[in-house]
């Protein structure tokens, strides 16, 4: 049966069809869908007026308790906010059978709409249930062979918020031919303006079956482009908020991007999705919380830097402040000496070290065992001292200088200092560990007098985390999303592992598109530095965002960047949507040329996305302005008046246009310092586009992609 699809100008009733059975109206179902998308409308105003309406005033006891009802009402009634132009449900599911059990001979099954939340009327009965719910899990997994009783399955079509065509699916009507789902593509299609929207609507079975995967154990997701495995990762978030609420609002949730750029792209869809409590950081922002970061290193240091060995380093480098007591410790208590021998110390300490305790932890733990070694002695003296006195004995002066003596505390970033500044000390921590040539490319050319005025690199910071972490304890949280996660080193895995060490995590990324001297070569070696060695590990094949001919070209850049891969298969044919120019002449040929195929792009409804090498930006961004064009930076939203974005290639990973234009693709594999890391950097340039990309060059394209 071919799709139903009706267009109308007329405004909704919201009286329209009421028939109490809830049975489509023959004469015009698209009017009863439209009567029920206005009475969904009307209930979840009436949800939120009903919160709106509250009044805490004699049910708290006090200002604080009075305070936290009320942010948790102000949540509540946002997330109730209806989106004018965000579709409050995009699909129907009618049943064959009662959810749950049988219905009586000749009565119909039961039927629900599906949305971005759920919405009740006001004796509490569904209108419209949310996504993540387990009865709406079949709207996404059903198939003609697997129906899951499902008789219909209803796909609606939308311009803005007017419901405006829909499309139906029998699934078990053996006479129906299977068909491709028009409004399915047409969404996946739809022309991409303002920041990334949420893929609610078009999940698709294998990323449904991650989207749901459990809160205890944590997911890799290997995807090439267009594969949806952020949108994947964003609405598992949204799953497991859902499925997971308590637990995770007491431990947390984080998602980690890669720049500030690609979270302000991604930061609407959770709260598209009513999750408004999701936290969003880089890597960067989690590890400079002690220092600034003003310097920055040659690729070969960071490298060093980033290899995991420099977490044994500074474990060497913290515990060697443990230093062999010299003196027994004497307590003096009234008239009474109480007297602890060096060598009893000592035992305390070894004991402490082969628990390989945390140095802050065990730099708390030794005064008190030097406490309980005076207390024993009391007790053995007839005297009866209770947890005070052992306490009071911890504070004593004679205590805390052993202590300071033997196991004194210690500041990460002085400890990070010493062995970037300190050739003796960091030879004598990293001795089998790192060679000389790599121990000289750590060490400042100009030592630093201070914590303050070092101009410590971002590889720095994560060093010094590690060294705090080693100190104390980092706070872990329930759960976090890691995108892009081939670009981090070691030690970068490491400091984001610590943030889930008790939670579980959701990796995401494509080994071809790692762009960092230090990315990954395998998940297996990602995931084992970030402590989750035994994550499941799922590949997305199925492109759904880039048009097959441009994924095509792009793969042929797979056996230089990333041997053995497997290409993604894009489901999406669009003839003439690839276009790659030789422009004749020199630089000034090239801008014009650039300006000129924006401008074509522009005559496209959508983004525009010029992308060129970074040295390249400031000429261009000249260029354009020249002609009269203004154009965004990355972050910034495109609006209907304003859809030219200019992208340095450094920053493209992640984001998306509906047109891109390609500046010499020369330039982008040459700004980089090696080939292969410059050919990454060109496959993710050529993977941005949506429905069209146009390739301008003036030098010879790279042998990559020409040889293939």
């Amino acid at each position: 049966m071919p799709a139903h699809v009706a267009e109308s100008d007329s405004t909704p009733d919201p009286t329209g069809p009421t028939d109490p059975t809830g049975a489509t109206d023959p004469a015009d179902p698209l009017a009863h869908e439209r009567a029920h998308l206005a009475a969904s409308r009307a209930a979840l105003r009436g949800m939120r007026e009903d919160v709106q309406a509250l009044d805490i005033r004699d049910v708290t006891a006090n200002w604080v308790n009075a305070e936290v009802l009320q942010a948790q009402i102000d949540d509540r009634i946002k997330a109730l906010a209806d989106l004018s132009h965000t579709p409050l449900f995009f699909g129907r599911l009618d049943y064959l059978h009662a959810v749950g059990g049988e219905l009586a001979e000749g009565a119909d099954g039961e039927r629900f709409y599906i949305g971005r939340r759920h919405v009740h009327d006001a004796a509490g009965d569904p209108m419209v249930i949310d996504w993540r719910a387990p009865v709406s899990q079949p709207y996404y997994q059903a198939s003609r062979t697997n129906p899951q009783d499902v008789g219909l399955r209803r796909r609606f079509g939308y311009t803005g918020g007017e419901l405006t065509a829909y499309e139906d699916e029998h699934l078990t009507d053996p006479a129906e031919a299977e068909h491709t789902s028009r409004l399915l593509q047409t969404e996946i299609e739809r022309p991409r303006v303002g920041p990334m929207r949420d893929i609610v609507a078009t999940i698709q079975p294998e990323q449904d079956e991650i989207v749901r995967s459990g809160l205890g154990g944590t997911v890799c997701v290997q995807g090439g482009p267009g594969t949806g495995k952020t949108a994947v990762g964003l609405h598992r978030v949204a799953f497991l908020l859902y499925a997971h609420r308590e637990r995770l609002a007491r431990t947390g949730t984080l998602v980690i991007g890669p720049n500030r750029s690609f979270l302000h792209y991604i930061e609407q869809v959770l709260p598209a999705l009513g999750e408004l409590e999701v936290k969003q950081a880089t890597v960067d922002d989690l590890v400079r919380t002690g220092v600034e970061v003003r310097g920055e290193d040659e690729a070969a240091t960071a490298v060093v830097k980033g290899d995991a060995r420099m977490a044994e380093v500074l474990r060497r480098a913290i515990r060697s402040h443990v230093t062999a007591p010299v003196e027994p410790v004497v307590v003096v208590r009234g008239s009474r000496r109480w007297r602890v021998p060096a060598y009893e110390i000592q035992e305390m300490v070894d004991e402490l070290l082969a628990r390989d305790m945390r140095y802050g932890a065990a730099h708390e733990a030794l005064p008190q065992r030097i406490a309980h070694a005076v207390l024993v002695r009391m007790e053995e003296a007839g005297e009866a001292p209770d947890d005070r006195v052992q306490n009071s004995v911890a504070r004593n002066p004679a205590v805390k200088a052993a202590v300071k003596a033997v196991w004194p505390a210690v500041d990460p970033a002085k400890v990070v200092l010493r062995l970037l500044s300190d050739a003796e000390f960091l030879a004598a921590h990293a001795g089998g560990l790192l060679t000389e040539d790599e121990q000289k490319r750590l060490l400042w050319a100009k030592p630093a007098r201070s914590v303050k005025s070092a101009k410590w690199s971002a590889a720095d910071a994560v060093l010094i985390d590690e060294a705090g972490d080693l100190v104390a304890r980092t706070h872990s949280l329930g759960h976090v999303v890691l995108d892009e996660a081939q670009d981090l080193s070691p030690m970068q895995y490491r400091a984001v592992g610590r943030r889930c060490s008790t939670g579980s995590a959701t990796v995401l990324g494509d080994l071809a598109q790692g762009t960092t001297p230090w990315s990954t070569e395998s998940w297996g070696e990602a995931l084992f530095h970030l402590g989750k060695a035994d994550a499941v590990v799922e590949e997305l094949t199925a492109g759904f965002r880039v048009p097959r001919e441009v994924i095509a070209y792009a793969s042929r850049l797979l056996p230089a960047i990333s041997p053995g891969l497997a290409a993604v298969e894009s489901v999406r044919e669009s003839p003439g949507s690839l276009a790659v120019r030789e422009v004749p002449g020199g630089t000034d040929e090239l801008d014009a040329a650039v300006v000129a195929a924006c401008e074509e792009s522009l005559r496209h409804e959508g983004s525009i996305g010029l992308i060129a090498a970074d040295a390249r930006i400031p000429a261009l961004g000249a260029a354009l302005e020249a002609a009269g064009h203004a154009y965004l930076s990355p972050g910034e939203e495109t609006t209907a008046a304003s859809r030219l974005t200019l992208v340095p290639a450094s920053l493209a990973k992640g984001l998306e246009y509906d047109y891109v234009v390609l500046d010499e693709p020369a330039a982008v594999v040459d700004g980089e310092p090696d080939e292969r890391t410059g050919l990454r950097r060109l496959y993710v340039a050529l993977t941005r586009a949506v429905s069209g990309l146009i390739v301008l060059h003036a030098a010879p394209l790279p042998e990559a992609l020409v040889q293939a």
